[in-house]
Formats: structure tokens, C-alpha cells, sequence
């Protein structure tokens, strides 16, 4: 099974800067573009499923994909962001002011009450990917997510329940790409993570641009 991992395109939470979770944001209108430059990517790849956290923000940016491919975007719940509890909807700083605890941790896996615990997330990460090994196997399966839950996924891949007892060194951006191989009996190989180049504007596309803004 091929396994594209997907982040959202910018949404409006991100453009304030604000911590988000699972409180819902659509996309900004930067997002939408990012979103209907990753579905052109993948008008050139094979798909046959795709999954999207439940999330507006996810949401919008799947069907952008699907529509592409003539395909559902099926909407599941274990997508969604980190449930962060009472930092959602705060920025980094106002988190530091109110928690500062949080200083000192991961805002992901603070261990502040009413967040999603470590035990739960770890739950969580091995729930999908069993259930997409299963359902799957020799499959190309996209799946539209957040930034923080595609990372500490990444991270359960390469470490299982020991994940969280060492450092997280990916960044994903708005829209990249990653991709994960599974093979029966054999270790997941990943071929690669946070890939944005779908982003990057053609220099013959971008002059057109630039006349139709004169014209």
C-alpha cells in the first residue's frame, strides 16, 4: 500500500495565528489555492482512496483532491487534529501565558488536563494504520489530515509506542505531501516527507498571471 499523507491547506486559524486543534476553520483563500494546486499534482497520480479528518479545513482541501480524481473523499473522525482541549483557539504566546507549564513540553503532548493524552493518541495512530493495512493492501490511499497528527503518525512508523520519548524533528506545511510504502512482512518505507513543490508556480504560468493582472 502506497499512503499519501496530506496536510490541509492554510486556513484561517493559521493566518491569525492561532493554535487550532479540533475547533473548525475553513480554509483562507491562500488555502484554497494550495488546495487546488495539490489536487492538480495528483490529477497525474494514481489514487484509489481517499480519507480526510472530518475538519473543515481537511475537508475543503480533499474534495479539492477528489473532484480532480472523480473519486469520494470519505470523511473519518481519527484524522482530526491533536485534541489540545483548553488551548485550542489561543496563540503560542496567550498558551505560554495562561499554561506556562506548556513551556516546557510540546503543546501536542503537554499533558495538560482535558488534552488528548499520549496513551489515546498512541491508540489512535495504531487504529488507522491497521485499518488502512487491512482494508488497503496494494492500494494508493490518501489521507488528508493536520500537521501535528501526520508527524507524531511518522514518528509511531519509524517507532511504535516509543514515540513520544524521543524528538520530533518533521515539519509539515500547509498542503505538502509525504509517502509511506507498506509491504506485507516487511518494515514501511518512506519515500518522502513534506514535499511542496506542487506549490512552487511554473515561471510561463506566473507571466501569464502577471499580464492578466495588467491587462
Amino acid at each position: 500500500m502506497f499512503l499519501y499523507f496530506i496536510r490541509h491547506g492554510e486556513s484561517e486559524g493559521n493566518k491569525l495565528g492561532i493554535i487550532q486543534g479540533t475547533k473548525d476553520f475553513s480554509l483562507s483563500e491562500l488555502g484554497q489555492e494550495q488546495a487546488n494546486l495539490v489536487a492538480r499534482y495528483f490529477e497525474k497520480q494514481h489514487l484509489d482512496y481517499i480519507y480526510s479528518s472530518d475538519l473543515t479545513r481537511a475537508y475543503e482541501t480533499a474534495t479539492a483532491i477528489a473532484n480532480r480524481k472523480e473519486l469520494t473523499a470519505h470523511k473519518w473522525e481519527k484524522l482530526r487534529e491533536i485534541n489540545l482541549g483548553p488551548l485550542e483557539g489561543k496563540t503560542r504566546q496567550e498558551i505560554y501565558t495562561h499554561y506556562p507549564e506548556v513551556k516546557e513540553h510540546s503543546i501536542l503532548t503537554s499533558g495538560v488536563e482535558g488534552t488528548e493524552s499520549i496513551e489515546e493518541i498512541t491508540a489512535r495512530c495504531q487504529y488507522l494504520l491497521e485499518q488502512m493495512k487491512c482494508a488497503h493492501e496494494g492500494k494508493h490511499v490518501a489521507l488528508v489530515a493536520h500537521g501535528g497528527l501526520i508527524s507524531i503518525a511518522l514518528m509511531y512508523i519509524l517507532l511504535g509506542e516509543q514515540w513520544h520519548m524521543h524528538h520530533r524533528p518533521f515539519q509539515i506545511e500547509n498542503t505538502s505531501i509525504t509517502l509511506v510504502e507498506f509491504k506485507r512482512n516487511r518494515k514501511p518505507l518512506i519515500h518522502y516527507i513534506n514535499r511542496t513543490a506542487h506549490l512552487e508556480v511554473d515561471p510561463l504560468q506566473q507571466n501569464h498571471s502577471l499580464l492578466d493582472k495588467e491587462a
